[in-house]
């Protein structure tokens, strides 16, 4: 293969690392909230900060890595990378996070009404 398809191979792979990485920061603000209640005007700040964030990342990572030029496969691989990371890694993250939760939850309880 040439040169020029293992670039594109390897952007490809960085959208989707890209992606699953917005994600998982995406995943600590859940979590986060699930430990500290949030009203929906700091729910609205963290998503503001959030999509600056990711923005920031997509267009670092366009810069960087293709000179600034849009792909549309490099956009969508960010997506798909996020879709994949969401169906399969954070469900069974979340779930073992909001266990540990309720376990710390229950461990609190126990000692502090002691």
């Amino acid at each position: 293969m040439s040169e020029r398809i293992y670039y594109e191979l390897l952007l490809t792979a960085l959208s989707l690392i890209t992606g699953g990485w917005l994600m998982a920061v995406y995943d600590g603000f859940r979590f986060l909230r699930i430990l500290i209640r949030h009203n929906s005007l700091f729910v609205g700040i963290e998503d503001f900060f959030y999509w600056i964030y990711a923005g920031g990342a997509v267009f670092m990572l366009l810069y960087e890595q293709n000179n600034g030029a849009f792909r549309f496969y490099a956009v969508a691989g960010v997506f798909l990378g996020m879709v994949f990371y969401d169906r399969f890694v954070s469900r069974f993250f979340f779930r073992c996070l909001k266990k540990i939760h309720k376990w710390f939850k229950m461990i609190t309880k126990g000692v502090l009404t002691r």
